[in-house]
């Protein structure tokens, strides 16, 4: 028989199911929220940002974002700036040592990235913020050795990214041991109900819950998010140049995310939107454009408001995709049943010669609707779409109208 779920509890669990890369447990999550919805406490919901850098972008933002969901339900957000794991550096993903920060490094990063969280969090209201310094600067040299017995070298190099590197023969440093356990002792210490991080973070996140067990305390649920791409389809870095920073101004987060490859789309909605995942999907049905304009007009509005994201809007059709427009392009109504495929409908308009060189031309780069790149040959229009502006080289354009 199927135990029926409060639908307050279970609106609480949808909010920390969206998005999630890894969610465990589910089951002790939904008796956590029975106890804390019950008893008028909200739980306790731990993420730690280690200031290494000076900049946020988004990337960073989505599980901030989450947290700030989590806020309005009620709960209670423990952030925890790690100026002390910071200094060690988190091996997660590396495939070579981290430098090691020193204190000074360490602040002055600090200056701008709790200004910087507060950007997408509400630090008004069910939230603490810790420095993990607060414990770990008062730990004696005993302290140290007693938290180091707790795990094994065994089960450090269980993780993926230590053990592919010694199998390369690449250099782990014995501080890099160190972090797991610094993060894990971060959730002792403060009594941590549930704990956000990144899908590279999952190793970090059970020791948590190991060293919890260990001392007498329940153990945390996890819940990860994936990491997402750049605008140009590579990790996001702004070392890369494909980042967004959560300081960007209106005008340079709507012109950055128009720049988005269309196969990110979907995880961009998820992760840093609240739009439904059925109206996602309706959205993605559509012309590419039209997603990615409404992606950055949600994206930009969270950030800087409704009327900013439109006066950016704006600015991107005015001067990018209607820019440098002939004033005389040909206008053709539709009159080619329910689809056709792009390539035949360039050739029939007399935008190239074969469908063999729209294939070209689309492969190179060339052909474009309504502004947007399109490489996939089979990629089709129909009369839902209209009207488009179809765009072969530089100078080559037709305008596609509705029948009629």
């Amino acid at each position: 028989m199927t135990q029926t779920i409060d639908p307050e509890i279970e609106r609480h669990l949808a909010v920390f199911r969206r998005g999630a890369s890894d969610l465990i447990e589910e089951r002790e999550l939904t008796l956590l929220l029975e106890k804390a919805l019950s008893s008028g406490r909200g739980l306790r919901v731990k993420f730690g940002m280690d200031p290494s850098s000076p900049d946020l972008h988004i990337g960073h933002a989505i599980p901030l974002m989450k947290l700030r969901e989590v806020q309005e339900l009620g709960h209670t957000v423990v952030l925890i700036v790690g100026d002390a794991t910071a200094m060690v550096g988190d091996p997660s993903g590396r495939n070579s040592l981290r430098p090691v920060l020193t204190r000074e490094e360490v602040e002055h990063n600090l200056a701008t990235y709790t200004e910087q969280a507060g950007r997408v969090l509400d630090m008004e209201r069910g939230i603490e913020v810790r420095r993990n310094s607060e414990w770990f600067d008062a730990m004696k040299f005993e302290d140290l050795l007693a938290l180091c017995t707790r795990m094994t070298v065994s089960q450090m190099i269980e993780r993926d990214t230590f053990r592919k590197r010694m199998e390369k023969r690449e250099p782990i440093g014995i501080n890099e041991f160190l972090y797991p356990l610094m993060q894990g002792w971060d959730s002792v210490m403060i009594d941590c109900d549930v704990e956000f991080g990144g899908s590279d973070q999952l190793f970090n996140l059970h020791v948590g819950r190991r060293l919890q067990e260990q001392m007498g305390q329940r153990r945390q649920v996890l819940r990860t998010s994936p990491l997402i791409n750049g605008l140009d389809g590579r990790k996001m870095s702004k070392s890369y140049g494909n980042a967004i920073g959560v300081t960007d101004s209106a005008r340079e987060m709507t012109f950055g995310i128009m720049r988005l490859d269309d196969e990110s789309m979907r995880t961009w909605f998820v992760q840093l939107t609240r739009v439904p995942e059925s109206e996602i999907e309706e959205i993605l049905a559509g012309h590419p454009r039209e997603a990615k304009a409404r992606l950055a007009r949600e994206i930009t509005t969270f950030f800087h408001g409704e009327n900013a994201a439109k006066e950016a809007a704006a600015a991107f059709d005015r001067e990018v995709r209607d820019k440098e427009l002939p004033s005389d392009i040909p206008e053709h109504p539709w009159r080619f049943g329910d689809a056709i495929a792009l390539p035949g409908l360039l050739k029939e308009l007399g935008l190239v010669r074969s469908t063999s060189e729209a294939r070209r031309a689309m492969q190179g780069g060339g052909v474009r609707v309504d502004g947007e790149s399109l490489r996939d040959p089979h990629h089709q229009l129909t009369p839902a779409q209209l009207p488009v502006l179809l765009q072969v080289g530089k100078k080559r354009f037709a305008r596609l109208l509705p029948p009629g």
